[in-house]
């Protein structure tokens, strides 16, 4: 019985690591839940079962759909619900890649491994400029608003304001609480729109609170 491991698969861990570190790094300097332990760890992870499937009777795909599937079950664990929206869903993405990334490099694909953890880098960086750089040109938020009464009125107001400060905009959901009026707007609007919309928001009345998504 051999102690140590094979060269290959020795160099198969070094990738791995080396990978994983690459997509790690990002995701510790923008301080997502997956940080740069758990980057590592799921990479090398999914090159540790993928190496030892090569010396085990079962069938290759076989261990990889396993790998996805529990892959499946961490990244769900990254994604949550706040009251608008979803997040964590860009985390449980880098966190498939990578295991995707790890079982590269367990194949020996060395130079896939590598060009894969390069790219999800990039897109990760720069592809998140192009959202900040189409960002600011149209926004889109969801701005939750809550009126002093039930008074309908004050919304088809609300309504005249947004109109006014070219605000287009799609009413999501009604309710009532605590006896006033609470209704949930997404807005699409320029810039310079809307923060000129937030400022007239602050003068209205009838305005009791209002917040938007993060």
């Amino acid at each position: 019985m051999e102690i140590l491991p094979e060269n290959n698969d020795l160099v198969a861990i070094g990738v791995s690591l080396l990978a994983g570190s690459l997509v790690g790094l990002e995701r510790e300097y923008k301080n997502k839940s997956a940080g740069f332990r758990t980057i590592v760890l799921i990479g090398l992870g999914a090159t540790a079962f993928t190496i030892v499937s090569r010396f085990g009777v079962g069938s290759d795909d076989r261990i990889a759909a396993n790998i996805i599937t529990g892959i499946g079950f961490i990244g769900a664990g990254v994604i949550f619900k706040d009251k608008f929206s979803v997040m964590g869903l860009t985390t449980a993405a880098v966190i498939w890649v990578v295991a995707g990334i790890g079982m590269a490099a367990g194949m020996g694909y060395y130079s896939l491994a590598l060009s894969l953890s390069v790219v999800t880098v990039i897109v990760l960086s720069v592809f998140n400029k192009v959202e900040s750089a189409m960002e600011r040109l149209f926004l889109t938020r969801t701005i939750s608003v809550g009126f002093g009464d039930m008074d309908t009125g004050n919304l088809e107001k609300l309504k005249g304001v947004m109109d006014e400060h070219h605000i287009k905009y799609t009413r999501k959901s009604v309710a009532k609480r605590d006896g006033k009026l609470s209704v949930v707007f997404e807005l699409l609007a320029d810039r310079k729109y809307l923060q000129r919309f937030n400022n007239a928001m602050m003068e209205l009345p009838y305005v009791e609170e209002f917040y938007y998504n993060s």
